[in-house]
């Protein structure tokens, strides 16, 4: 069973489920620290790591270090946003070697911010810190997407919500799953039901020079129903 946060080995791929708040104390069942993740991701021998994705983020160091230890593993890592991969969940998100986004999920970006007191140089000495723990993600971006520093800057600044085709188109994403109609073959009556249906009538052409035949009028007939239903049906193929 699926858990909030949980790491499950199959074959020669490892499942990461990501549903919940990245936060350096474990307090809820849906947390995940670097410290957990980093000591499961030891020693683990596989080709793929899957990392599934829905949350609003949290402590930035911690998201730092995730994206990190992904990044190191030897697998080739795969992140997927299921739902929302907000602030430092967009940083993890960017862990991958693929980055897929289902066309029902967003990414959320923003600079870092924290809660302060003190002393006028105390607050300028903060927000100096914060511009300085923010670029660290910025690097983080900036090593896959193909738009400025300038510009995703600005997107920070604006606390952007990016939907799955600005991503794709941006670097943020390298594809987006669910993005047609489904196309498979499938095996369902009622999709040749409804082409019979609506099946337009073909009006027969005339024959030129010939002259034409009175119509030949049927005494109407009061077929039975369950008798009509199946003619029709017989002569339907199942797709």
């Amino acid at each position: 069973m699926k858990k909030y946060y949980s790491l499950a080995k199959e074959n020669n791929e490892a499942n990461i489920t990501i549903y919940g708040d990245i936060t350096s104390w474990e307090w809820f069942e849906s947390d995940v620290s670097s410290y957990t993740l980093s000591k499961e991701l030891e020693g683990l021998d596989v080709d793929t790591i899957n990392v599934y994705i829905n949350s609003y983020g949290g402590e930035v160091a911690e998201g730092l270090a995730i994206y990190n230890a992904l990044k190191r593993h030897k697998a080739k890592v795969k992140t997927f946003c299921d739902g929302f991969a907000a602030s430092i969940a967009s940083v993890i998100f960017m862990a991958g070697d693929e980055r897929i986004m289902s066309n029902a999920s967003l990414l959320f970006i923003h600079n870092a911010w924290t809660w302060t007191s003190g002393n006028a140089n105390e607050l300028r000495k903060q927000a100096e810190d914060l511009d300085i723990i923010t670029q660290a993600s910025i690097n983080a971006y900036m090593n896959h997407v193909n738009i400025t520093e300038d510009e995703l800057k600005e997107m920070l600044d604006n606390e952007t919500w990016i939907t799955p085709q600005d991503a794709l188109t941006m670097g943020f994403a390298t594809s987006i799953v669910n993005d047609n109609i489904n196309k498979n073959p499938n095996q369902s009556i009622k999709k040749k039901i409804m082409e019979q249906l609506i099946k337009p009538v073909e009006t027969p052409k005339e024959t030129v020079g010939k002259p034409k035949e009175p119509k030949q009028v049927a005494e109407p007939t009061m077929e039975p129903k369950e008798n009509t239903l199946k003619n029709f049906l017989a002569g339907i193929k199942t797709c």
